[in-house]
């Protein structure tokens, strides 16, 4: 069975069919940059584009970077304000929507490294934010967002998103001590079984998880980037049925 899904970041929004008992892309991802300012109809246009690139007709899951409960948006840290009680699932046309994290999760523990894995895993995503998804024995707890865990006064995700990284122009291994310190709070908050990193990062991973030094195992994400794309269509094939 094929679904679509789509994800969408504070930098870009990637779409694709996705073969849901495979977990794997059907075809070449579609990237388009996300509108700025981030305002949900200039968003659900470029929703619309992909969905038409695509010529697609069935069921569609989409992500979003902030709180999601029943299709309906409670927060919105990377993109515009204006998002915050949006019914997300209707703009998109009846779209399952969730957390991109969860997404990214969801398809981690289904097809990625979390896969049989008991205990707490947690997944922790790194772009222009930091999102996360936290399990236990495989089961989802919706909507954690420890990307705005307080960190030295402010939100983590301010010190140690890749975003950060990038504005504040720092080396890989510098940025990795900031990383380390972030989940150093994160293991003692939660003392999970496994930690995996995801987002455009993880693709990189050789160039700063070896300067990371912490006493839970932490690899990258298996599904990489695509995760996310991955998730969201695996929700939308369950709640099609």
């Amino acid at each position: 069975m094929e679904v679509l899904g789509i994800d969408i970041g504070g930098s870009g929004i990637k779409g694709a069919p996705v073969d849901v008992t495979a977990g794997k892309l059907a075809q070449e991802r579609l990237r388009i940059p996300t509108p700025q300012p981030s305002k949900p109809e200039p968003v659900a246009e470029v929703v619309r584009q992909i969905v038409d690139h695509f010529a697609w007709s069935g069921p569609v899951g989409v992500t979003f970077p902030g709180v999601v409960r029943d299709g309906v948006v409670h927060t919105a840290a990377n993109v515009h304000h204006s998002w915050i009680g949006v019914d997300a699932s209707d703009l998109f046309g009846g779209a399952c929507v969730l957390n991109d994290a969860d997404a990214a999760g969801i398809a981690e523990m289904t097809f990625g490294e979390g896969r049989d894995r008991r205990g707490t895993v947690l997944m922790l995503t790194f772009g222009t934010g930091i999102g996360s998804a936290l399990f236990t024995d495989g089961v989802l707890v919706p909507n954690t967002e420890l990307g705005h865990l307080e960190l030295r006064g402010k939100d983590a995700e301010l010190r140690a998103s890749d975003k950060a990284r990038e504005d504040h122009e720092l080396s890989w291994d510098k940025w990795a001590g900031r990383v380390e310190e972030y989940l150093r709070h994160v293991e003692m908050l939660f003392s999970p079984s496994l930690i995996v990193v995801g987002g455009g990062v993880s693709k990189k991973a050789h160039k700063w998880l070896p300067h990371v030094h912490i006493d839970t195992p932490i690899v990258p994400a298996a599904l990489q980037n695509e995760a996310g794309i991955i998730g969201a269509a695996q929700m939308a094939a369950s709640r099609a049925g």
